[in-house]
């Protein structure tokens, strides 16, 4: 009995206690709560502006090319999944996307362009809305494919013309006294394009501890380029043997600038012949509409009298 009466003392005091310092720092207690409530205001509000300014590439478009990737990976064959990644690696990998991820976007593409055909046609009153449906998808399928082969042959044009300035300058900086990795560091820091950007990825290879040689084949099979292959493969020799880099870099810079002047000039021999097309197509006709018209309309006026 005294044990509970002592007890209960002890709670009421307790309770006492506690309900006293809650009169007496209510205000404050009120303005801690408002704080705190203000600070995770800020704080979503904050995550939310983040959340905005990152690119709508990464907001929208990846997660919902997440959810399909699943799905097309298991109807995507071995095969075409090891195509796609070498086209992917070959245009720069637009997008930072995988095979899968950009196989389904492929696949979203297609599947809009049909359904804007079908819309069109049903808005029209055609009545051709399944072949306006089937067209568009496939058109959207093509223009896929279409634009990944513009971007791959663009990338691999740009690297062709730019190669010859880009050896002049790692041959001047090697000769000037700088090893291969710091020429190659100064060509990175004076030039732009995909030229560039890639020598970037091999450099930060290199530093991360790949040889070399294994980091400018990597070079040679993200880009396909057969020139910049034949320089790699002089390079790696030359490396191999023992050769001297600056003689290496001058010859083949000699090549590659014989190479760019032969490419121009077949390209000018094949210039009149591709203006014939144009000019029988277009400038043909309308020289013989100009100069026969009047001609014609004269003999029409005669014969109908």
């Amino acid at each position: 009995m005294i044990w509970a009466i002592v007890s209960l003392s002890f709670l009421s005091g307790v309770l006492f206690i506690y309900g006293g310092y809650l009169i007496l720092a209510s205000e404050r207690l009120k303005i801690q709560s408002r704080l705190k409530n203000i600070t995770t205001e800020k704080q979503k509000a904050r995550e939310l502006i983040d959340e905005l300014q990152r690119p709508f590439m990464d907001r929208i478009v990846r997660p919902f090319l997440n959810s399909l990737s699943s799905f097309t990976r298991k109807l995507m064959p071995d095969k075409k999944r090891t195509n796609l990644e070498k086209k992917l690696l070959l245009s720069g990998n637009p997008g930072g996307l995988s095979s899968t991820e950009f196989l389904s976007l492929h696949y979203t593409i297609a599947v809009i362009v049909g359904v804007t055909g079908y819309l069109v046609a049903f808005l029209g009153n055609s009545g051709l809305n399944v072949m306006a449906a089937l067209i568009g998808v496939i058109f959207g399928y093509i223009i896929v494919d279409m634009y990944l082969n513009i971007r791959i042959n663009y990338r691999q044009t740009e690297m062709t013309k730019g190669l010859p300035d880009v050896l002049d300058l790692l041959t001047v900086s090697v000769e000037a006294g700088l090893g291969f990795d710091a020429a190659l560091q100064r060509v990175v820091q004076k030039t732009k394009g995909p030229i560039s950007i890639e020598f970037s990825k091999t450099l930060q290879e290199i530093k991360m501890g790949k040889q070399r040689k294994e980091a400018l084949r990597d070079l040679g099979f993200r880009t396909g380029v057969e020139d910049l292959n034949t320089f790699i493969s002089a390079i790696v020799q030359a490396d191999q043997l023992g050769v001297s880099i600056g003689n290496v870099l001058r010859i083949q810079s000699e090549q590659m600038r014989s190479k760019r002047r032969q490419r121009i000039e077949e390209k000018a021999m094949k210039a009149p012949i591709k203006m014939l097309i144009p000019m029988v197509l277009f400038i043909f006709p309308t020289i013989f509409i100009v100069l026969l018209g009047p001609a014609a309309l004269e003999i029409l006026e005669n014969m109908a009298k």
